[in-house]
């Protein structure tokens, strides 16, 4: 699934029971979430499809967010890319792996990147109301 979310300012307005907590808890967990419970699971495994009576159960679960940097937002060493891509896997094994435009990378780098940004407090504060 995409999303595009070309405003500074989204709201996400569904019926219950549509997925607006999933797409919250997808972009807390890309971000770096390490508690199953703040993502409504006992162990991260719950975050990987189960399947259901039509589709089959499958092994890794993968969120990507990619931000638009055009503005050099984002500065240090990433003031130059005009897009940022930030990536993490998990598989049924608990192997997490996250990326950074594409390359593997440690959860830490992922934090560290949005630090001094604001983006970091708006998630949280946007999680908290959910």
């Amino acid at each position: 699934m995409t999303l595009d979310l070309r405003s500074n300012l989204t709201g996400i307005l569904c019926p219950n029971g549509c997925g607006k907590s999933n797409t919250i808890d997808a972009v807390r967990w890309v971000m770096g979430e390490s508690s199953a419970k703040h993502l409504r699971g006992a162990s991260m495994e719950d975050v990987i499809f189960n399947g259901s009576s039509s589709r089959k159960p499958i092994g890794l679960a993968s969120v990507e967010l990619v931000f638009d940097n055009s503005d050099g937002t984002l500065g240090g060493e990433y003031a130059n890319y005009a897009e940022i891509s930030i990536k993490r896997q998990v598989s049924r094994d608990g192997d997490s792996k996250y990326f950074l435009n594409g390359a593997k990378c440690r959860r830490r780098d992922i934090t560290d990147i949005f630090l001094g940004t604001g983006l970091g407090d708006a998630v949280t504060r946007l999680l908290n109301r959910a």
